[in-house]
């Protein structure tokens, strides 16, 4: 028979994280917008940070658009949260942008460069209007950020319901 010691474990929030096009490439595509650091080191980071948030991240990357819809789609069977660097696609894709709003999962938009500082096709985002937030302009930093955000969002979302459900006449 297991030991208990009295209190249940915890289950840590779990958030996804979706990188899109050509960001396999990271490390030696265009370092100087870039960086040279690579999605893997990325990632690896990611994971730090999430262990000392208390949540776990599942990072992802594809460079086909109906693989991300895919995954937007299924997310909310296991996931609390969306962090979402949709590449090229974020100038795009209406069918990102609906995914992101049929699950109603929290999303935060990510880019390593700022979009808006460069070519102007890059200044509209389709998929902004479903996210939570964006982070940009920080290199790999920026997915760093973006957790520390979704992390926080998600905790004040648990508590205000918790608060909303000990309420008296709610």
């Amino acid at each position: 028979m297991a030991k208990t010691t009295g209190r249940s474990a915890k289950k840590k929030m779990q958030i996804l994280c979706i990188s899109g096009p050509n960001l396999q490439l990271l490390g030696t595509r265009e370092p100087e917008i870039y960086g040279r650091e690579t999605l893997r080191e990325i990632h690896a980071r990611l994971a730090k940070r999430a262990e000392t948030l208390g949540v776990d991240v599942t990072c992802k990357q594809t460079n086909h658009e109906g693989t991300i819809v895919d995954w937007i789609g299924d997310a909310p069977k296991k996931f609390a949260g969306l962090l979402l660097n949709a590449g090229a696609f974020t100038h795009t894709s209406l069918a990102i942008f609906d995914a992101l709003k049929a699950t109603s999962l929290p999303c935060v938009e990510v880019h390593l460069s700022n979009p808006e500082a460069r070519e102007a096709y890059r200044a509209a985002s389709k998929i902004a209007g479903a996210c939570i937030g964006k982070v940009s302009g920080f290199g790999g930093e920026s997915y760093l950020l973006a957790l520390d955000g979704i992390a926080l969002h998600l905790r004040n979302t648990v508590r205000a319901s918790t608060q909303n459900a000990l309420e008296p006449g709610r």
